[in-house]
């Protein structure tokens, strides 16, 4: 299965073919979006979730193939559809492209997405990592979990968490800037510690991360604190879209030319081993058993 070299053994979010980098994803209602979600938000996030994953490799925006699933009076589509428009827009994607079809009433709707993008000078998978590389998070950590948090509580609920959780933002400057650079990197889309420990195992390494580097946002300490509990809510939460990378000591990312905004922090390391192991204060931390979200029926 997936024997040719650009599915890169399955172990990446994207193929890399004749120079274009290929991912798809997929969001389903009432799993990666809420029912109350308004639709226009759903389609910047169909489109935010793809483009992340090219931000992740570096790669430049080029189009967009979509699957839609209709249901109702078509009410519901053609917000969502001015949604995608936006984001589509904003992140320099061109819809080529797709398929619709019909659901039966009461049926979840489930929604795709196919973005292409151009390869640059280096296209950096997870698997390139090696022991000693220091690992760096770039963007925002646990706001979109307190915003779905905030949701489920309240639906009417609204502030920058809340939109943090239902429009993020793709980094695809910063991943450009960081992909010649880093020696692997992907997206967090799962949560921290579970992306971490995917980018190590594909790897070959064990990664170390460091609890009290983790930097959240002052709307996030307000509604959940900065202690060890918040952090770990954090670190599992999952939704982030921030970019996570190693590179080698010598690489100075804070020197590097990234668009402002996006916080910038070295959160730990990959070392020789396997598996995933949490620092506090130069301490041991239990890891928890949940690391993020799992992409399987339970």
């Amino acid at each position: 299965m997936a024997g040719n070299p650009a599915a890169r053994g399955l172990m990446d979010d994207t193929a890399l073919l004749d120079g274009l980098v290929i991912t798809h994803d997929m969001i389903a209602e009432g799993v990666h979006y809420l029912p109350c979600d308004p639709p226009e938000t759903v389609g910047w996030k169909l489109a935010a979730v793809n483009a992340s994953d090219l931000a992740a490799k570096g790669a430049t925006p080029q189009a967009a193939l979509l699957s839609l699933t209709m249901r109702g009076d078509g009410g519901w589509e053609m917000a969502f559809l001015d949604g995608l428009e936006a984001a589509l827009a904003e992140f320099g994607l061109d819809l080529i492209g797709g398929d619709t079809i019909a659901l039966p009433e009461g049926a979840p709707r489930m929604l795709g997405m196919t973005a292409i993008g151009r390869a640059e000078a280096k296209t950096p998978a997870r698997s390139g990592g090696q022991a000693g590389d220091a690992l760096w998070l770039v963007g925002a950590l646990g706001d979109a979990a307190a915003g779905l948090t905030m949701l489920r509580r309240d639906p009417s609920a609204t502030g920058p968490l809340v939109d943090a959780y239902r429009r993020p933002v793709p980094l695809l400057a910063a991943g450009q800037a960081l992909a010649p650079q880093a020696s692997a990197m992907m997206d967090v889309s799962d949560g921290l510690l579970i992306d971490a420990d995917r980018l190590g195992a594909a790897s070959g390494c064990k990664v170390e991360i460091d609890l009290d580097a983790l930097s959240l946002s002052p709307d996030f300490i307000a509604e959940h604190g900065d202690d060890r509990a918040a952090c770990l809510f954090a670190a599992t939460g999952g939704d982030d879209y921030a970019l996570l990378l190693s590179a080698p000591e010598t690489v100075d990312v804070l020197g590097l030319s990234l668009p402002v905004g996006p916080r910038v922090i070295r959160i730990g390391r990959l070392v020789a081993g396997e598996g995933l192991s949490l620092l506090e204060c130069g301490e041991d931390v239990p890891v928890p058993e949940r690391l993020g979200y799992e992409h399987r029926s339970t």
